[in-house]
C-alpha cells in the first residue's frame, strides 16, 4: 500500500518537537520500525511526521549517581545490547533488546519507539517493568514521570513524547532475566516474560517482580504468580501451579495458538528466567 500525504518536520529541540505535536494528526518520528509499517498498511495515520532523531537530549545511556540509570529514549535497541552500564545493572532489558527482530531493526528501532507501540506485543516493556523502571514524558502539559507498570495501563497521551527511563539498579543480590518465544514470521513476542528476583539463604524468594505479554490482553505485571511464590521454592513445577492457580481469562488465544498453550508456555517462560536468575 502506498502511504497516505503528511507533513514532515525536524525540529532541533524537544520543546519545538512538543509544540509540533501538539497539532491535530501528529506523530512521532524515532526508528520508524513500527509507524511507517501502520502507515503503509492503514493501521496507522498521519497528518505530520516530527522526526526527533536530531535532539541530542533524547540519546545515550549514563548512570545517575549508584542508585540508577538513565537510558534517552532515542537509545537504538542494538546500543541497548551492548551497552556495558545494562547489561551489568539491568541485564533483562539487554536481553530483551537483543531479541527484537534482526539486526537492521536493532539498529534503526529505539527504546522510545518500542515502548510507544502499545497496540502491539513487543519486547521491551516486560523488562521495563520488572526493572521497576520510571518513564519520562513531554507534552503539552510539561514534563511528567510514570511508573512502568502505570505507562502499561494508561498508554502514551495524545501529543506526548517518551523522553528516557530511569532504571534502579538494585543490589546485588537482586538478579533479571527475559525469556520470549517469537512467532516465525514477525518475530513479535508469541509470549515474552522478564523477572527480577532476590533470593534468600535458603534459596526461597524474597523478592519477585514478573511480567508477561503475547500470551495476556496486553503486558502486564503478574502479581498473583508473584504472591505465590514469594517466601517459597521457583523451581518448574511451582512456578507452573502458581501460573494454573490464575483466573483463565487472563491468558487470550492469539496468533494461532490457545488460550490454555499460551498460560501453559508463560509459565514455562518464567520458569526458565527465573531459574536464570537465580543462576546469577
Amino acid at each position: 500500500m502506498i502511504l497516505t500525504d503528511f507533513d514532515y518536520v525536524k525540529p532541533g529541540t524537544l520543546g519545538e518537537a512538543v509544540a509540533l505535536l501538539a497539532a491535530e494528526g501528529s506523530r512521532v518520528l524515532a526508528g520508524g520500525q513500527s509507524l511507517l509499517v501502520d502507515l503503509r498498511t492503514g493501521d496507522g495515520t498521519a497528518t505530520r511526521l516530527v522526526d526527533i532523531r536530531g535532539i541530542a537530549a533524547l540519546r545515550g545511556v549514563r548512570r545517575e549517581g549508584e542508585g540508577r540509570l538513565h537510558i534517552g529514549a532515542l537509545t537504538t535497541l542494538a546500543e541497548l545490547a551492548a551497552d556495558p552500564l545494562v547489561r551489568a545493572g539491568a541485564p533483562a532489558l539487554a536481553e530483551a533488546a537483543r531479541a527484537n527482530g534482526d539486526p537492521q531493526v536493532r539498529n534503526l528501532g529505539t527504546l522510545g519507539g518500542n515502548l510507544a507501540a502499545t497496540g502491539r506485543a513487543t519486547d521491551l516493556p516486560v523488562a521495563v517493568i520488572a526493572a521497576d523502571a520510571t518513564i519520562n514524558l513531554a507534552g503539552r502539559g510539561g514534563q511528567e514521570t510514570l511508573t512502568a507498570d502505570a505507562y502499561a495501563t494508561r498508554g502514551l497521551p495524545a501529543g506526548a513524547v517518551i523522553t528516557s527511563i530511569e532504571v534502579p539498579v538494585r543490589e546485588h543480590r537482586h538478579h533479571s532475566a527475559f525469556e520470549k518465544t517469537a512467532d516465525r514470521a514477525t518475530r513479535y513476542p508469541l509470549c515474552a516474560v522478564a523477572v527480577r528476583a532476590a533470593y534468600a539463604g535458603d534459596g526461597t524468594a524474597a523478592d519477585l517482580r514478573i511480567a508477561v505479554t503475547g500470551a495476556t490482553a496486553r503486558v502486564q505485571r503478574l502479581r498473583g504468580v508473584e504472591e505465590l511464590l514469594l517466601g517459597g521454592p521457583t523451581g518448574t513445577g511451582e512456578v507452573l501451579a502458581a501460573f494454573r492457580a490464575q483466573p483463565r481469562d487472563m491468558f487470550v488465544p492469539g496468533r494461532g495458538a490457545s488460550a490454555e498453550y499460551l498460560g501453559h508456555l508463560a509459565g514455562v517462560l518464567t520458569a526458565r528466567a527465573l531459574a536464570r536468575a537465580a543462576a546469577r
